[in-house]
């Protein structure tokens, strides 16, 4: 299941079942768990971690060093979940310091010309559409969706079960829940109301998640005093958008 011209490195780790294409090139220090599928042209470098059931096609370029000025060749780490999907020219770079690791989660598409930068934070089930461009430390929560050429300026914060318009350039955090539109100068434009439907989200849910949207938007508080209204809903999903405003550094996309 490894193509002859594959160039695979004696001190990687190479589970029994991976299937290998042509001209492919597994450097030193990689792990890769069963079940996985390395299209051809594809280089994979290390120290890098891959679980199991991934799948990466032709030319992606995954674990090579970070775009980074303060990266001096320390073995950053970078280390990726489970069925993930990486479509073609598809580059993921490793952690800039020695201690720093850039972490990809489970069951995430990532589509053709996708760039995540180093030290980023990727949660489970995301969508990244084509030429998405993730800059450094960027967090992306669970279930997010981030449209065709959206940029993402480093240490920005997206939300989970956001949802992010085409062409979108985003300098500020993005609250859970909320919609991204606008290209160069994006703003909230409302829920994410069809994905949370498509995700089981009953009308309860739904309705507390709208008046949470309108306190945060909509009725001209100051971000504090938004927070402390959106606590007084006493709601979970409300919740975990509380705590992530309290935890945002940037401030929000308005």
């Amino acid at each position: 299941m490894i193509d002859p011209s594959a160039k695979i490195d004696p001190k990687a780790s190479i589970a029994q079942d991976v299937k290998i294409g042509a001209y492919s090139v597994i450097g030193p220090d990689v792990s890769i768990d069963s079940g996985c599928e390395i299209g051809p042209h594809v280089v994979i470098q290390g120290p890098t971690r891959i679980g199991k059931d991934n799948k990466f096609f032709q030319f992606a370029s995954i674990g090579a060093d970070p775009q980074d000025k303060k990266y001096q060749g320390a073995p950053s780490k970078l280390t990726i979940g489970e069925r993930n999907t990486f479509r073609e020219c598809t580059t993921i770079n490793r952690g800039t310091f020695e201690e720093d690791v850039t972490q990809i989660g489970s069951d995430n598409l990532f589509m053709a010309y996708v760039h995540i930068a180093h030290d980023c934070i990727i949660g489970n089930h995301i969508v990244l559409v084509n030429s998405a461009t993730i800059a450094g430390h960027v967090e992306i929560g669970d279930y997010a969706i981030i449209s065709a050429f959206c940029a993402v300026h480093q240490f920005c914060k997206i939300g989970q079960r956001s949802f992010i318009s085409h062409a979108s350039l985003i300098a500020k955090d993005v609250p859970p829940y909320v919609m991204i539109t606008g290209g160069s100068s994006p703003s909230a434009c409302g829920l994410n109301t069809e994905g949370l439907r498509r995700a089981g989200y009953d009308k309860t849910q739904l309705d507390r998640l709208k008046e949470a949207y309108k306190i945060l938007y909509r009725r001209g508080y100051l971000l504090k005093d938004a927070i402390a209204e959106l606590q007084a809903l006493e709601h979970p999903d409300v919740a975990l958008m509380v705590e992530f405003l309290k935890g945002s550094k940037r401030g929000i996309v308005r």
